[in-house]
């Protein structure tokens, strides 16, 4: 078989919402070219599948002088056939919970991908597989696309697989957040050893849930989805007040550090604290105006002839000339704190930017496309009177300024109001040139309390847990289940909410994560000729073998149990281990039940072009597919030939390509 290029390949990896295709291997890799919905439409006749929406409509006669452009009579009207690529009413998903629902739709979509690029003949195709796939599945794709397509090869890779090849990690937990499910799989040694499903949830279940949170506005799906793409929705970590209840007024009431508070502003002290106001000046707030830093001595400029000085006869003259030149350095340090003092104040009035976890309220711009309608009146989002106000009147005038004093700046009420006034029509002007710029959208601002911090309440990270908790215990290598926590890798499309992996990685820790100093810990590090201790301490260990390194406990040694667990696995510490071994019980040295770190993986740092991972899917299906089809060619049957298809039929999938 002659070796595929990379220009030639083709790549495929679908999903219940959009799916992800590429022809070709850049040289360095970069996210798909192209994004397809993943929903096909019934054709006028009912039988076949269309790849968007046809509606019929009158045809315009065109008028061509007192001549009609059109050849139909006056009573008859011609009717013509459009396309509407944005409108899905009435499309048909494929795809419920990555299983295929509608098999033929998926087909006739597929189809439609293939005709978009327009492949040649001599191209393999990589295709991605949901977890959910059954083998059967895998079969009749595998005879479509060869049938179909015409391909010399085919690959079926597992997701979670790509997601591992994407980030080089042999062993991982993947948890990819989907439309309507979560699939969570343990990987080891690039090999699936558990998975799991969380059903019911998903960027679909956040959405509803702020569908049903914003019932009293009126908020439609479309709406609760924007907010939830939003900056301001938010998903906070487990334990966090919402911010305007009590319990976060009270966390904020008093100082946790005074020391803190009287140097730098903070409440608390440590290396995750952040200052939110300026530091207080006790030099400049404290300072005698009388007997403070103007009594300081004041350096003279050089040595005095003080014989010249007296037989000259001016010595008035030149004593009052120094005590002038005093007093003006005196003013103009005096002068200088007050600008010092004025300015700390103003940085102090200034109203602090609190974070959006912060503030019990923020806006929420909504856009909505106007349907059949391009001329419709747009309707305006009621603003701040300042806003309503024209320029020339919300703007200060010269003659309405304070004059300053001596130099000094204006007051801090004056410069506040400004500045108000200022953003406030910027805004104003802003929103005007979107809705000059697109009539067709209206653009809404609205108010949204704490219920954009509640799209994953109700137990929803709880179930992500607990599925992640119980899919690492599946795995039959127990010296590997810790690696696979200490690589979590969080993505799919519904984990791009904001904070939803460092809330999600709060709960694990919260649940599961187990501290190095538990009793616990050194209890399951027993060796296994050691008896379980009683509490009387009869059966306390004690060193029964004829050698030991050592030595006998004393009233100040360390805890026979603590030093039993720390050397149980180490024979240079503990050199009867081989002894221990001939009980014919297995022992390990890690832990089985619950980790003992929990970590995300890094991304990889070697794509230039790959900003966000959350479809790290496509990434690794493209260093698969050039390790593949590319180097290997086949050595190490990674994929389907055409030949092995005709031989062999589809059932032949299973014995190659990434699937388990």
């Amino acid at each position: 078989m002659p070796p595929f290029k990379d220009d030639h390949i083709l790549i495929i990896a679908p999903g219940s919402q959009t799916t992800l295709a590429q022809l070709g291997l850049p040289e360095s890799f970069t996210p798909a070219s192209h994004r397809f919905r993943t929903r096909v439409f019934l054709a006028p006749d009912g039988k076949s599948y269309e790849a968007h929406k046809i509606r019929s409509r009158k045809k315009e006669s065109v008028m061509n002088g007192d001549v009609e452009m059109g050849g139909a009579g006056e009573g008859e009207e011609e009717e013509e056939l459009v396309e509407l690529p944005e409108d899905e009413e009435g499309a048909i998903w494929p795809l419920k919970e990555g299983r295929i629902d509608d098999m033929p739709a998926f087909f006739a979509f597929l189809e439609h991908v293939k005709a978009t690029f327009n492949a040649p003949l001599h191209t393999p195709v990589l295709f991605i597989a949901q977890p959910c796939w059954t083998a059967k599945n895998h079969e009749d794709i595998t005879q479509f696309v060869f049938e179909k397509f015409k391909t010399p090869a085919l690959c079926i890779m597992d997701s979670a697989l790509a997601t591992s090849y994407a980030f080089g990690i042999p062993s991982a937990t993947i948890i990819d957040v989907g439309f309507e499910k979560v699939d969570v799989t343990a990987i080891t040694d690039f090999q699936i050893s558990g998975r799991s499903t969380v059903h019911e949830s998903g960027g679909e279940a956040m959405t509803m849930k702020l569908v049903e949170l914003l019932k009293s506005k009126n908020f439609s799906r479309n709406m609760a989805e924007q907010l939830k793409k939003s900056m301001i929705c938010e998903i906070l970590p487990p334990g966090t007040p919402l911010p305007g209840t009590e319990a976060a007024d009270v966390l904020v009431e008093g100082d946790s550090n005074p020391a803190a508070a009287a140097t730098t502003g903070a409440s608390s002290s440590g290396p995750d604290v952040k200052i939110t106001e300026p530091p207080r000046v006790p030099l400049l707030d404290d300072v005698d105006e009388e007997y403070g830093l103007d009594d300081k001595p004041i350096e003279d400029d050089g040595v005095l002839d003080i014989a010249t000085i007296v037989t000259s006869g001016k010595t008035q003259d030149f004593l009052a000339k120094k005590e002038k030149e005093k007093a003006e350095r005196a003013a103009a340090r005096k002068a200088d704190r007050e600008a010092a003092k004025e300015a700390a104040a103003a940085a102090a009035a200034r109203p602090l930017r609190l974070p959006n976890s912060k503030r019990p309220r923020a806006t929420f711009h909504y856009e909505e496309a106007v349907k059949d309608a391009p001329n419709a009146k747009r309707q305006k989002t009621p603003e701040i009177s300042a806003v309503e106000e024209p320029a020339s009147a919300a703007e200060p005038k010269p003659d309405d300024e304070i004059p300053s004093v001596d130099g000094a700046p204006v007051t801090v009420e004056d410069e506040a109001t400004r500045r108000e006034n200022t953003k406030a029509i910027r805004k104003e002007e802003k929103r005007k040139a979107l809705e000059d710029k697109d009539p067709s959208i209206i653009r809404k601002d609205i108010e949204i309390g704490t219920e954009r911090f509640q799209a994953a309440s109700e137990g929803y990270l709880d179930a992500i847990a607990d599925a992640v908790y119980r899919t690492v215990l599946s795995v039959n290598e127990i010296a590997k289940r810790q690696e696979a926590w200490d690589a979590l890798v969080i993505c799919g499309q519904g984990s791009k909410v904001r904070g939803f992996k460092d809330a999600l990685v709060t709960t694990l820790n919260n649940r599961y994560l187990v501290s190095p100093s538990s009793a616990t810990m050194f209890m399951s590090e027993l060796p296994s000729n050691l008896a379980t201790p009683s509490g009387t301490g009869s059966m306390t260990p004690t060193a029964s073998f004829s050698s030991t390194p050592h030595a006998p406990p004393t009233a100040s040694a360390v805890n026979p149990l603590l030093l039993a667990a720390t050397t149980a696995s180490h024979q240079a510490l503990n050199p009867n281990m081989s002894t221990a071994s001939f009980s014919g019980q297995p022992t390990h040295s890690s832990h089985s039940q619950s980790p003992t770190s929990i970590k995300v993986a890094g991304p990889p740092t070697y794509f230039p072009e790959w900003k966000s991972f959350d479809e790290a899917v496509f990434l690794g299906a493209q260093v698969a597919a050039k390790v593949i089809f590319v180097v290997d060619q086949g050595t190490s049957k990674g994929f389907l030939s055409r030949v092995e298809f005709n031989e062999e039929g589809p059932t032949a999938i299973h014995q190659v390509g990434l699937l388990y």
